[in-house]
């Protein structure tokens, strides 16, 4: 097995895998607030789309019985995923063959559930030398411990723990970045809370920008 130092993630050495993000899979997880993950697979296939990373979203028996990928997710990615019967999505030849043709070596995955259809594909990809990055706020299981003992054992074979948000501002790095910028902090005003909230407050208090969806009001107490 093959095991890499760790290094930072470049967008153009970068593949995003998103798998099972489906409504009955969504109905087992217990290790997330559900709202929560979308959010953050969401943001993730955002970042995705900024920095030109080229996606894979692939499925598991979407008509028997998991349901269709999240809308929300389909509007941000707009391509058909791969459908799968197999618990281990590199099980698919359709899957590999897309990885393969990326030429992408360093592989961003998400997954429902952690302990399975993220657990399995990330050994099968280490074993055949890829670098992988698990992103763990956009994957779900069945359980809190299920999903770190998932999350242990992955990390032992050599895959790296990482979140939504690192990824974006791993990508973006530098802030004079100006090209990718504005699309960085949209991401973050929808989707990061509190760092979102603190960048609205610096856009219309400290650098006086409009107000998002602003309105004609009085504060109270004004005359």
């Amino acid at each position: 097995m093959t095991f890499h130092a760790e290094t930072l993630i470049e967008p153009d050495d970068c593949l995003l895998i998103l798998i099972d993000h489906q409504p009955q899979m969504s109905f087992g997880v217990a290790s997330i607030d559900r709202q929560q993950l979308k959010n953050n697979v969401v943001a993730l296939a955002r970042t995705a789309k900024t920095f030109a990373v080229p996606i894979i979203l692939t499925a598991v028996e979407t008509e028997g019985f998991s349901g269709y990928i999240w809308p929300e997710l389909l509007d941000v990615v707009r391509q058909d995923p791969i459908e799968r019967s197999s618990m281990n999505s590199w099980d698919s030849e359709a899957l590999v063959a897309a990885v393969k043709a990326s030429g992408r070596k360093k592989l961003i995955l998400a997954a429902l559930w952690t302990e399975a259809c993220l657990l399995f594909p990330t050994l099968s990809a280490l074993e055949e030398g890829y670098q992988v990055f698990i992103v763990t706020d956009a994957s779900g299981g069945t359980s809190a411990e299920s999903h770190e003992a998932a999350v242990r054992r992955m990390e032992a074979a050599g895959a790296r723990s990482t979140t939504a948000l690192t990824v974006l501002l791993e990508f973006q790095r530098d802030w004079a970045h100006r090209d990718t910028y504005d699309a960085v902090m949209g991401i973050v005003r929808d989707h990061f809370g509190a760092y979102g909230m603190g960048v609205d407050y610096a856009y219309t208090h400290v650098h006086k920008a409009p107000q998002r969806g602003a309105f004609p009001h009085k504060v109270t107490g004004a005359s």
